[in-house]
């Protein structure tokens, strides 16, 4: 199974939209860091008939080391979550899309 990186996604963008090479990994990386930067700020990302990207605030908690058995206080951090959307589950399992088939992240 190989993983898609950035260099897959530039070539995809270089093969099919035309831009040079140069242009569609830049094209790439300002996506990319459009959606790190809103993700930093607190905002969802929602790209439709795939998901939505969004940071959730965890509190602090009692956590346990599995070796010994000793509690552990795990900090309070924010967490990165991806919630797909009805499109793409019925995609990955091979069903027919749902009726519209551009429905929202849910």
């Amino acid at each position: 199974m190989n993983t898609i990186t950035r260099a897959h996604l530039a070539e995809a963008i270089y093969a099919q939209v035309g831009l040079s090479r140069n242009e569609s990994a830049a094209l790439l990386e300002m996506v990319l860091g459009r959606m790190a930067a809103a993700l930093e700020a607190g905002e969802p990302v929602k790209i439709s008939a795939f998901g939505t990207f969004s940071v959730r605030q965890k509190g602090q908690r009692v956590g346990r080391n599995p070796k010994t058995g000793v509690e552990v206080p795990i900090l309070p951090r924010r967490v990165l979550t991806f919630r797909p959307s009805q499109v793409l589950k019925a995609r990955i399992n091979g069903q027919p899309l749902p009726r519209g088939g551009q429905d929202d992240a849910s």
